[in-house]
């Protein structure tokens, strides 16, 4: 029978990224092991890669601090280029409402390290993009630090580094069940035998309830599908424009590879189905031809949409650690959309509790797995 001191099920960006930290702590015999065939087939490959820090929570925020610094040095540790290209994020309101949350928001990032994101007021807006139709708003927030990552490279990055220091990544492998002694999970059962482990990372993206109830374990996620609409057309807008998002409906647009990329969500848990909706492909364009002055008769191009899965807890916050019915089986989950940006924070903050039983570079106390059983979730912000 293998074994593995750590076992970590699930080979995306937060997988790589805990495999990493891990070895850089000095651990060895790790190894990862992924249900898909290729690294990035789950969500990773399908996230969009976006970055921001303007968040409505104080972990939020710090978690995305942290990660900005890692990712501004990402390179010379790793040889590959993250992406992160700092072209802003840009919040804007339409309703009084919107533009006080996004104030208090901006106060809370001020306190928090944030001190660049800053207050924006309509004739400022259309300098910062002056392809939108501006009538209506009311103001924004933007942050220039913001910006755009490559999350494929950051799980390249990660997993090449990872594989220098012995890890090992197995891909089309599934992980069938957990034999447990004492609460404790002793054996993996796989689709390719048994692996006799120590400890047991739940890197599992949207799937990770599912594997936490093979080991007798519940926890508050669900899968959600996001659709990404792309238009057709090439060049119509430039690669340096900012995330531009309508903050009361959440409609928002970018650039990547001079394609405009359209995005809207929805909030019905979808369990595991990635299709795209005509429906919704129509509501996007039309409002991106009512919203973006380059796009007022813009078409998409049915063929290259996609959809991914985004891992939602109840108040849209992650899950890092463990839970006291078994506690050799650490979590990483429910990043709620903010997973590849958040990776190379958790993945190190995850490395830390495995290691050091608690995490040293920040206080993830509100992070915790067991705090909506505790009735302390996190305030989901108003809007962000």
């Amino acid at each position: 029978m293998r074994t593995a001191d750590v076992l970590i099920i699930g080979g995306g960006v937060i997988g790589a990224s805990v495999a990493y930290h891990l070895a850089q702590l000095g651990c060895h015999d790790i190894l990862v092991i992924d249900r898909f065939a290729r690294p990035g087939e789950g969500s990773t490959g399908k996230a969009t890669g976006g970055f921001r820090c303007q968040f409505a929570t104080e972990i939020n925020i710090r978690l995305s601090l942290l990660a900005r610094e890692m990712l501004m040095r990402f390179e010379e540790e790793t040889g590959i280029d993250s992406g992160y290209r700092q072209c802003g994020y840009l919040f804007l309101a339409h309703s009084a409402q919107g533009l006080s949350a996004l104030r208090d928001a901006l106060q809370l990032q001020h306190r928090s390290g944030l001190p660049e994101a800053h207050e924006v007021f309509p004739g400022e807006i259309l300098d910062l993009n002056p392809f939108i139709h501006h009538g209506g708003i009311l103001g924004g927030s933007f942050c220039p630090t913001d910006g755009f990552i490559r999350p494929m490279n950051i799980l390249s990055g990660y997993r090449d580094a990872s594989e220098r220091k012995g890890v090992k990544f197995e891909f089309g492998v599934e992980c069938a069940s957990f034999e447990l002694t004492h609460n404790r999970i002793t054996k993996v059962r796989t689709s390719r035998g048994k692996i006799s482990v120590c400890r047991v990372v739940n890197a599992a993206g949207a799937w990770a309830g599912e594997l936490a109830k093979a080991a007798k374990l519940e926890i508050p996620l669900l899968p959600l599908r996001r659709q990404v609409a792309v238009v057709r057309e090439d060049h119509l807008l430039p690669e340096t424009m900012p995330m531009t998002i309508f903050l009361e409906d959440g409609f928002h647009f970018r650039v990547r590879d001079g394609r405009v990329l359209l995005l809207k969500p929805t909030d019905v848990p979808s369990s595991f189905d990635t299709f795209v909706e005509e429906d919704w492909i129509s509501t996007v364009q039309e409002l991106a031809h009512r919203r973006i002055r380059s796009l007022s008769t813009a078409s998409i191009d049915r063929s290259s949409c996609w959809a991914g899965l985004y891992e939602m807890t109840p108040d849209k916050h992650a899950l890092l650690g463990t839970l006291e019915e078994c506690q050799n089986f650490y979590f990483v989950n429910g990043s709620s959309g903010h997973g590849v940006m958040h990776s190379p924070a958790l993945g190190k903050l995850l490395a830390e509790i495995i290691v050091y039983g608690s995490a040293r570079t920040l206080n993830v106390q509100p992070l915790r797995v067991s705090r909506f059983r505790e009735g302390l979730p996190n305030s989901t912000g108003e809007f962000l």
